[in-house]
């Protein structure tokens, strides 16, 4: 059986993974991209979206001004694979990307690999 190696996997260029978001220090301008998992726009938060994008080593919180928001409106509302470049900001131990800049980049999800086969193991099923 024919395995690929996780780093060969299609990823977006220079995006940092969830699991190293503690690495910048706060403020640090990042790029981030992940699967959109979570989509929020509470009444009380006057037009901010917070989203949650998870990678393959963990989840990262994004939040989406309302101003930005109509700039990237598609991206943020369709987009099932996006990339988000913005600001570090950490709060008590919360980590959040303050999007700057969203590209909706769902397209690269056609080009992973469908056949069980190439998928890397788990280390539980090895």
């Amino acid at each position: 059986m024919h395995r690929t190696a996780p780093d060969t996997w299609p990823r977006p260029p220079s995006a940092l993974p969830a699991n190293r978001l503690d690495d910048p220090p706060g403020g640090a301008r990042v790029t981030v991209a992940g699967l959109v998992i979570l989509r929020q726009r509470p009444g009380t938060a006057k037009g901010v979206i917070f989203m949650t994008l998870e990678d393959e080593t963990g989840v990262v919180n994004v939040i989406v001004w309302r101003k930005l928001y109509e700039r990237f409106r598609r991206a943020v509302i369709a987009g099932r694979l996006l990339r988000v470049t913005g600001r570090l900001q950490r709060e008590s131990a919360v980590t959040h990307v303050i999007a700057e800049e969203i590209e909706d980049i769902s397209p690269l999800l056609d080009s992973l690999p469908t056949d069980p086969g190439h998928l890397p193991q788990s280390p539980q099923s090895g």
